[in-house]
């Protein structure tokens, strides 16, 4: 399992950049969220991973059945 991690650069003119690794689908958006509170800052302008677009799926083999939910 990848860890999860999110890049912060902050630019001399006071630009905010933020990039996600490791955090797949919509939960991204949830740190972010929580980033533009606590730096009291609001996004202007974002572009999805290819993280976003994938999800956490887990297998479980049961009974011999194949079996995936999130």
């Amino acid at each position: 399992m990848n860890p999860k991690k999110i890049t912060i650069k902050i630019t001399e003119d006071g630009n905010i950049f933020a990039k996600t690794k490791g955090i797949k689908g919509k939960d991204c958006l949830q740190y972010i969220e929580l980033l533009e509170e606590l730096l009291d800052a609001e996004s202007i302008d974002s572009n999805y991973t290819e993280e976003y677009y994938e999800t956490n799926m887990q297998t479980i083999r049961q009974n011999n059945q194949l079996i995936k939910g999130d």
